[in-house]
């Protein structure tokens, strides 16, 4: 079988896996309905898995796939937002309640709020950590509290801690938000100025914690191919360092990867993506604390 025909994530090189040895559940999300500028994330799933088909198993530092990936059949995103969200909120609290890692791959941000609702049944106090170009904390957008652009306000409101790493773009709203809720944030042009602090994270932040990675996060010039780019973005190395510090010694409940939106004759961007999803794999295999 060619690598682009396999529907699980590093399928060429694991085969077929069953759910109950995985540590890793990949859940396909590819929802698209309130993109503001380009478009195509409905796709991004699907080129993250064809993507990393060519991955290697060995990370540089280890083999996170000896903890088993297991890749769910595809979210039905189709009909009303809510129906999608639970949907999404079901099969990553299926992932939750068996002791697995859900790695959800979107579509556009809105599928994290699925699992911001799975991650409101647990009885633990949560951090969610954004890497992002954009706050997305509107209550609402174009006439829906469902747009990508409301996804952390979802987070916020349903009391969870948030730090957001790499905003560059800010709505007036977004801005007095953040500042009435008191969140935590180191901007783009802050670690651009004075680099990374030490501690990257508030001392009182939760030890268990959700990565959300929108890839407008990271610097156009690594991985263009997302609806909304912006300057200024975060390079490679310094992205995973900060990932590295942040997963260190903390308990990852799961983690998203979302806005790709694949461009023609562009595959860079699809693999960059794959590559990112692993690397935060291997990240939480070397930690230890799942």
């Amino acid at each position: 079988m060619q690598p682009e025909t396999l529907t699980g994530f590093l399928e060429s090189e694991l085969g077929r896996t069953l759910a109950e040895s995985c540590l890793f559940h990949v859940i396909p999300a590819g929802y698209e309905a309130s993109v503001s500028y380009g478009t195509g994330t409905a796709k991004g799933p699907s080129a993250i898995i064809a993507a990393s088909q060519y991955l290697e198993l060995f990370d540089g530092r280890s083999n996170p796939a000896d903890k088993g990936i297991f890749t769910c059949p595809d979210i039905d995103c189709n009909g009303p937002v809510e129906d999608v969200l639970e949907r999404i909120e079901r099969k990553v609290w299926s992932a939750l309640e068996a002791k697995k890692i859900p790695v959800m791959l979107g579509g556009e941000h809105t599928v994290s709020v699925g699992a911001f609702n799975a991650l409101k049944k647990m009885d633990k106090s949560i951090g969610i950590v954004q890497f992002d170009a954009h706050a997305d904390l509107r209550d609402s957008f174009e006439g829906s509290r469902f747009s990508h652009a409301c996804a952390l306000h979802h987070a916020v409101e349903a009391g969870f801690s948030l730090f957001q790493i790499g905003v560059r773009s800010l709505s007036a709203y977004d801005l007095s938000y953040r500042k009435e809720k008191s969140l935590g944030h180191l901007d783009a042009d802050r670690l651009f100025r004075e680099g990374v602090p030490s501690p990257l994270l508030p001392p009182d932040f939760p030890e268990n914690i959700y990565i959300t990675f929108d890839v407008d996060g990271l610097d156009p010039s690594i991985l263009p191919a997302t609806g909304t780019p912006e300057p200024g973005g975060l390079l490679w190395y310094q992205a995973m360092g900060m990932l590295e510090t942040i997963i260190s010694g903390r308990n990852v409940l799961g983690f998203d990867v979302v806005e790709l939106a694949p461009m023609p004759y562009h595959h860079a961007s699809d693999f960059t993506a794959a590559r990112l999803v692993y690397n935060i794999m291997g990240m939480i295999e070397r930690n230890g604390t799942y």
